[in-house]
């Protein structure tokens, strides 16, 4: 039996498969193991406790009222699903990524006619909680499309094959590893459930093209047919910066890389990345890294 469409997260009216389909692939980690791993000293910031592969999953879901310690992350590489959290019901198509964060009620299912295929895990640790809320990873915003899903989905395998070998440490830090990549991938990714990071995609290779160019939000925004604060609001939320303070953190980056890799002078520099006062740039890159160009140049590194 499928879940009814009508059914909400505090309802638990259907039955749902959590396992049990030809091909499958799981490994659970036996929950002592969990505990004990996650208290030795250097393996305290993450564990994967579950994990596998599910083919044309039918009628698999979970319903959990009472939320679980750890992450949920399911790639959906083929068919479709859904998943719910209290901030509402969100469909899951092929090529996107469910991020379901610890400690709250979340439900997840195929769809009927087309179940989905999934690579996915579970993982634990004290600063998984604290990273998703930095990379904006939410229970109102679980769903996400990688540019690449690929990527991804080699990772969540190479997790599986970590965790299938054995459970000693080395093994499972190197599936923790593997996992913590997916998830930083995913925080990298500046991928929703909308269109509205497409937009906000070509603005940022707009600016990292145009690095020498004076640009401003109202350029910008009239590129992508919106308002000034729409589009200001959205870049802002989307890359972490507003649009002046990101271009002039890339302006910064390339200037480091002249002044570490060419003997030009900090004048040539400052033109190059889009200063023609190398007094003004001189005092840009003084408030950013607490140096002057000529001190950062002659800083020992490597």
């Amino acid at each position: 039996m499928y879940l009814d469409n009508s059914t909400t997260l505090g309802q638990n009216r259907a039955v749902l498969i959590p396992d049990g389909f030809p091909g499958q692939r799981m490994l659970v980690l036996p929950r002592p193991r969990v505990r004990e791993f996650l208290h030795q000293e250097g393996t305290t910031r993450l564990v994967v406790t579950d994990c596998g592969y599910f083919p044309e999953a039918e009628s698999h879901g979970r319903r959990r009222i009472a939320p679980i310690a750890q992450v949920v992350v399911m790639a959906c590489v083929e068919g479709a699903g859904w998943c719910e959290t209290e901030a509402g019901r969100f469909p899951v198509q092929q090529g996107q990524v469910v991020i379901l964060p610890p400690g709250q009620p979340h439900a997840y299912g195929a769809d009927a006619v087309d179940p989905w295929t999934l690579w996915w895990f579970h993982a634990s640790g004290p600063e998984i909680e604290p990273f998703l809320r930095v990379a904006g990873i939410t229970a109102g915003n679980p769903v996400r499309r990688p540019r690449d899903l690929y990527p991804v989905v080699s990772l969540m395998s190479e997790v599986l094959q970590w965790m299938e070998r054995d459970s000693t440490t080395t093994s499972l830090v190197a599936a923790s590893g593997a996992a913590w990549h997916v998830l930083t991938r995913l925080a990298a990714e500046r991928a929703r459930s909308d269109d509205s990071g497409d937009v906000i995609e070509h603005a940022v290779e707009y600016i990292r093209t145009h690095i020498v160019d004076r640009i401003t939000v109202p350029e910008l925004a009239a590129m992508a047919s919106l308002s000034s604060s729409h589009f200001a609001a959205l870049f802002k939320r989307e890359v972490g910066y507003p649009v002046l303070q990101y271009q002039t953190l890339l302006r910064m980056a390339r200037a480091r890389e002249l002044l570490d890799v060419t003997s030009a002078t900090i004048a040539a520099i400052a033109a190059e990345v889009g200063y023609p006062d190398s007094f003004y740039f001189a005092r840009q890159f003084k408030k950013i890294h607490g140096v002057t160009p000529r001190e950062y140049r002659d800083q020992h590194k490597g």
